[in-house]
């Protein structure tokens, strides 16, 4: 590991395979290089309770820092309805599915044209 630390890529990719171990559903990544200052991406995923959205976000936390000494603030842990994680590259949004759909971030987010991918749980 280098002392600038993981490239926000590799940040990225390390989220994502996090996300995939805890079995967050419709993850969905967007890419926010020249469009916003704020981080580079942005991960918006589900967990299929409050217990899961909050063990999804505290595993990612603690892998996060295991792997790269990166502290990420950390948001909304205590209800489990929406929790945001800031890696200062990446903004991780973990939703219960009934709020991610209230707030529709990925309509505010996805450039034109991008769906979010349809949701894998039978509904």
């Amino acid at each position: 590991m280098n002392d600038a630390g993981p490239s926000s890529e590799e940040l990225l990719a390390r989220i994502i395979a996090s996300l995939d171990d805890d079995k967050a559903e419709d993850i969905v990544q967007i890419d926010l290089r020249g469009r916003s200052d704020m981080a580079d991406y942005m991960v918006i995923c589900s967990g299929r309770s409050s217990r899961q959205v909050a063990a999804i976000s505290e595993k990612l936390v603690d892998r996060l820092k295991q792997d790269y000494g990166r502290q990420c603030k950390v948001e909304g842990k205590e209800t489990g309805d929406w929790v945001l994680i800031d890696t200062a590259d990446v903004i991780v949004h973990v939703f219960r599915p009934e709020v991610r759909e209230f707030y529709q971030l990925e309509k505010m987010w996805l450039p034109a044209g991008q769906q979010r991918p349809a949701p894998t749980s039978g509904a």
